[in-house]
């Protein structure tokens, strides 16, 4: 019977076998009621095919007129045409499902109807839930230059985003060379990328009417979606010019400097940018590893690199990238300035992340040496981080170091070896420091002097005096050390304290005093009062008793003899301390016409600090103030009013004979000079009783900051006492200000010989800063060792040495010092060799002696770094892989440069190359491009207004960006 259907009876089993394989019966055969399992394929059979079949082997009679024929399924289809599969098809009704195995040895044993293809579907896993979808996800894929003219597509569930990519590659017959992307639109319009083409399309929540875009890269190495407000006429311009690829500057988007300086540095690493532009990323995109950026900083950074190398920009603007890199380092958001060596680590590791190999890290435990040979527990090391961490970032950038750990008490040795990205090279730092001070002498007459002193880094305020002493012959110890401020103290310092306390940029100021900084203050014969100038002008919308008090000046610090604490005393000595710049009243305008008028000038002061009530007293008391009658021997013998340093506008100091020095006649404002010393209290008052002077200033008790009026304890006499530290103020009116205080000569300071002394820095090997690498070190204390013998913490010895190198070795300069109380920027110039760099020397792996390149380099790029902490500008001198030619990157403008010129003061990080896996090129003639260009691709008449790299060096950067 089945020889008369055309069929052969060899290739039919019985008809009870076909049953039992179909059907299933038992674990060998399992048959259509199986278990479905996620991903496998299942078949869909027309139900009226199938009942027949079913009939025909339960009649047991291979010849029965029931049997089946050729599969059919048109049925299931809306036409012959599409072969589209009906709506609302209903199983057991309209077809059945039978698995693939089952469906194979149908279509063997009865063959398919010509021209049908099968109905084949997958089973998803929707919800822990297994099923067959009967309906696949029918997508509109259509082109981003031409989205009007959709095509329509089914796809499985289970199918990856890949297999979309290729349809839609074929269906608009993209060449193979062409890098495509995919967009998915949504129904408010808005785009969103499919980056994983391994995500199935279930993942993708990809359903049936969606609209997915396929997006191919132009010549020039952008998306046309990333450039949507660019014009077609400037995006034809811009693929027509042609420029030496890689030579493509980086527009500064404000303070990005430091980010154009990495990326011009990595675009220059010859394996790592071919990588990108032979797409190999590609396939080893990781969007799962939970320590990367799901890709999306390899992808940027690929973007970035294709439109470098792309031969059609003369400079691109990398805001997209800088927005990737904010959204994953929230450091690097907005635009302040940053370090390139900062934004390289977290590039580096970045990409790592984003490129590693290891889909699932399997934990591994880290195991001490305890005794094994050294290349035993260097290759399980380096065996156990490539079993984590597999990428193209470890192919290239790592290497591995041998670190030797000894516990200072029981002498445990640990050593472990440990991967590296780049090595940190300290630079040798001088233990001297240099600092610039003012020095105010006793003598009014003289100036303030500006010195410049080296001192030790390490040592204290004393030290600091002991090298100003040897240049102005005052003992050390009579100097006080003071950081001026907003015209008043800020800080006044101990002997003992450390210099590290005081910051370059502090204004110090060390004072010339009577009496030594190093005994007992109380028994001291002098006291040294802070003395702050201000001005008092009446405040507005208040009663005429309100007085507002502005600071001005720089202030003093007034050596004040124990037995001269008056208030008169005080204030001769202050007239006599700021004689270089401040006259009395000499003309007969200036005298006060009555004596009440001149008691309210000076004992109704507005601070209240009346002297007394004597009225007898205040008749006979110099400038209307009181004070008790002094002694004869005070008459015989007039104290020597000796008057401490002033500020940064204020020196000098009485003559050092004990006698007082003769009365001089008054100095006008204009002509400033040495005044008389200061008169005893029995001299003022014959003064005064003669004629009365205005006063110039009024005296007050105040806080240290100067704004607060304080009470001074006083006795029925003149004395004046406190209970603390005693700030004084010198109170001026506005108009007396302005007639007698001299502006210009109180803030005039001469500067001393060693001003002209610049020391001078001696430049510094590579080597020598690798040695320094390589030094045994002692751990700080706030970073101990456990030791696993002592069970504690110890500060024990550390050193490192380098066992293996990578192909691309990054060298990056230390030279940014942080300390506690200090931040400086080393500008020493390091030597540093642009080929043949030699690290047989460091490497303490054994060496073979047939290859002697494996630690020899080249240099192919630099990120330099002109300027200070607070501000600077980064550039970069890179090697083009493909002509071998050296260029000098500044943000968006680019210039050809030679090898004598890369090396300055500026160089921060290095990139060698190993001299095995260079490439050199044979040297083309440089094309137009090769020389200065700017963002607006200026031609060759650009070139004269670049400024030449070694003038870059020394003009100033500060707020360049």
């Amino acid at each position: 019977m089945a020889a008369e259907r055309g069929l052969p009876a060899a290739a039919l089993p019985g008809l009870e076998a076909q049953r039992r394989q179909v059907e299933g019966e038992g674990p060998e055969q399992p048959g259509r009621e199986r278990p479905l399992r996620a991903g496998e394929k299942w078949y869909l059979l027309e139900n009226h095919w199938y009942k027949q079949w079913r009939a025909y082997v339960e009649s047991g009679d291979q010849n029965s007129i029931s049997f089946p024929g050729r599969i059919n399924n048109a049925e299931l289809f809306e036409d012959t045409e599409s072969y589209r599969l009906k709506d609302r098809l209903v199983e057991h009704e309209e077809y059945v499902l039978v698995p693939e195995e089952v469906w194979n040895k149908l279509v063997t044993w009865y063959g398919l109807e010509h021209d049908q293809p099968a109905i084949e579907r997958k089973v998803v896993d929707l919800s822990s839930m297994q099923k067959v979808e009967v309906y696949l996800v029918e997508l509109y894929l259509c082109q981003h230059s031409d989205m009007d003219n959709p095509v329509t597509a089914q796809f499985s569930r289970m199918d990856v985003i890949e297999t979309v990519l290729k349809e839609a590659r074929r269906q608009f017959s993209v060449p193979a060379e062409a890098e495509t992307r995919l967009w998915v639109k949504n129904s408010d319009g808005s785009c969103e990328r499919l980056r994983n083409l391994q995500m199935t399309v279930l993942d993708a929540c990809l359903s049936s009417g969606q609209v997915v875009v396929m997006e191919t890269r132009s010549k020039d190495g952008t998306w046309p979606s990333s450039r949507p407000h660019i014009m077609k006429n400037s995006l034809e311009d811009e693929e027509l010019y042609q420029g030496q690829p890689g030579v493509c500057g980086l527009t500064n988007l404000g303070n990005t400097c430091f980010m154009n300086s990495a990326l011009q540095c990595l675009s220059n690493v010859p394996p790592l940018t071919e990588y990108f532009l032979n797409n190999r990323y590609l396939d080893e995109l990781n969007f799962n590893n939970p320590l990367g950026m799901k890709g999306e900083i390899a992808e940027a950074y690929a973007d970035l690199i294709k439109q470098q190398w792309s031969g059609h920009h003369r400079s691109i603007v990398p805001r997209m990238f800088k927005t990737k890199v904010g959204h994953f380092a929230s450091q690097f958001l907005g635009y302040q300035q940053h370090d390139s060596q900062e934004l390289l680590s977290f590039l580096l590791d970045g990409l790592h992340e984003d490129l590693n190999r290891v889909k699932k890290k399997e934990y591994i435990e880290l195991k001490d040496a305890a005794g094994r040979p050294d290349e035993e527990v260097a290759e399980e090391a380096w065996r156990n981080h490539k079993r984590r961490n597999h990428s193209i970032i470890v192919d290239i950038f790592h290497g591995l170091f041998k670190s030797t750990l000894v516990c200072p008490e029981c002498g445990k040795v640990s050593v472990t070896f440990d991967p590296f990205c780049y090595l940190s090279a300290p630079l040798p730092i001088s233990k001297d420091r240099v600092m610039e001070v003012f020095f105010v002498s006793m003598d009014p007459s003289k100036k303030p002097e500006q010195h410049r002193l080296i001192v030790p880094k390490a040592g204290k305020v004393l030290d600091l005096c002991h090298s100003l002493s040897r240049h102005t012959e005052v003992p050390a110890e009579r100097m006080m050390v003071a950081d001026v401020f907003s015209h008043r103290f800020y800080k006044i310092y101990q002997m003992e304290e450390s210099l590290s306390c005081i910051l370059d940029r502090d204004d110090i100021f060390i004072y010339e005093v009577s009496v030594s900084t190093l005994e007992d203050p109380a028994t001291a014969d002098a006291v040294v009062l802070p003395v702050y100038l201000r001005e008092r002008t009446q405040g507005r919308d208040y009663s005429n008793t309100y007085y507002g008090v502005v600071l001005f000046g720089h202030p003093l610090l007034v050596s004040v003899p124990r037995d001269q604490l008056s208030w008169d005393s005080l204030y001769q000595l202050l007239l006599h301390r700021l004689s270089r710049y401040v006259t009395q009243p000499d003309s007969e305008e200036e005298e006060d016409p009555s004596e009440e008028d001149e008691e309210d000038l000076y004992n109704k002061r507005p601070n209240g600090l009346s002297e007394g009530e004597d009225e007898e007293e205040e008749e006979t008391t110099a400038e209307g103030s009181t004070s008790q009658e002094p002694s004869s021997e005070a008459e015989e013998n007039p104290s020597d009013a000796s008057v401490g340093e002033e500020g940064a506008g204020v020196e000098g100091r009485p003559s050092p004979s004990p006698s007082p020095a003769p009365q001089q006649p008054p100095q006008s404002p204009q002509t400033p000079s040495s005044s008389p010393s200061p008169p005893t209290a029995n001299q003022a008052k014959r003064k005064c009783c003669q004629k009365r002077r205005k006063l110039l200033f009024t005296l007050q008790a105040v806080n240290s900051n100067g704004t607060s009026d304080r009470t001074a304890a006083q006795d029925e006499g003149s004395t004046v006492s406190f209970n603390s530290q005693p700030y004084i103020a010198m109170d001026w009116d506005s108009n007396m200000r302005k007639r007698y205080y001299n502006e210009a000569e109180a803030e005039g300071y001469i500067k001393h010989d060693c001003m002209d002394f610049t020391p001078r820095k001696n430049p510094v090997r590579l080597q020598e800063c690798l040695e320094l690498f390589t030094t045994v070190e002692t751990l700080e204390e706030e970073n101990p060792w456990y030791c696993p013998t002592c069970k504690k913490h110890q500060l024990a010895t550390k050193k490192l040495d380098l066992w293996s190198l990578p192909e691309i070795l990054i060298i990056h300069l230390k030279r940014f010092s942080y300390t506690k109380f200090s931040r400086e920027k080393l500008d020493t110039l390091v030597e540093f060799p642009v080929q043949d760099l030699d690290f047989s020397e460091f490497v303490i792996k054994p060496q073979k002696d047939t290859d002697p390149t494996l630690y020899k380099y080249d240099l192919i790029a630099v990120s330099n770094h002109y300027g200070g902490l607070r501000d600077g500008h980064y550039t970069t001198f890179a090697r083009n892989k493909d002509s071998g030619t050296w260029f000098y990157f500044d943000d968006s403008s680019v210039s050809a440069v030679s090898k004598v010129q890369i090396e300055s003061k500026a160089a921060y990080v290095l990139f060698y190359q190993r001299q095995d896996k260079i490439r050199h090129p044979v040297l083309l003639a440089a094309p137009s491009a090769a020389g200065s260009r700017d963002q607006d691709g200026g031609g060759g008449g650009g070139a004269c207004c670049e400024p030449h790299p070694r003038e870059q060096a020394s003009r100033d950067f500060m707020d360049v960006d």
